[in-house]
């Protein structure tokens, strides 16, 4: 059984950082395109960043130079750092795993990320 459960979420102000982990079981991560997605209330989900499984990476423009993924292959576990945090970064972060040359794709349950003072 597939699961993703991410953590690192929480309350942080303006211009601070947060770095979330996702945590993966019961799939080769290696296989894999991970990415973070966001929802924000009233708002569709969208991508924040992904990694392919060659290690090429990609972010929204909206988080380009503040927010990096990266992933720890021999723990299985995809990270987030964030760093210059805005208000309207304020959503619930969510991790997701699709497995190259499948249809197969899986999703954490999410962590919620507020950016307030």
């Amino acid at each position: 059984q597939v699961q993703l459960v991410e953590t690192g979420g929480g309350l942080v102000q303006p211009g601070g950082s947060l770095r979330l982990s996702c945590a993966a079981s019961g799939i080769a991560f290696s296989l894999c395109t991970m990415g973070w997605y966001r929802q924000a209330p009233g708002k569709e989900r969208e991508l924040v960043a992904r990694i392919f499984p060659g290690g090429t990476t990609n972010y929204a423009d909206s988080v380009k130079g503040r927010f990096t993924i990266s992933r720890d292959i021999s723990k299985n576990t995809l990270y987030l750092q964030m760093i210059s945090l805005k208000p309207e970064d304020t959503a619930v972060y969510y991790c997701k795993a699709f497995v190259v040359g499948t249809a197969r794709e899986y999703w954490g349950r999410g962590t919620q990320v507020t950016v307030s003072s």
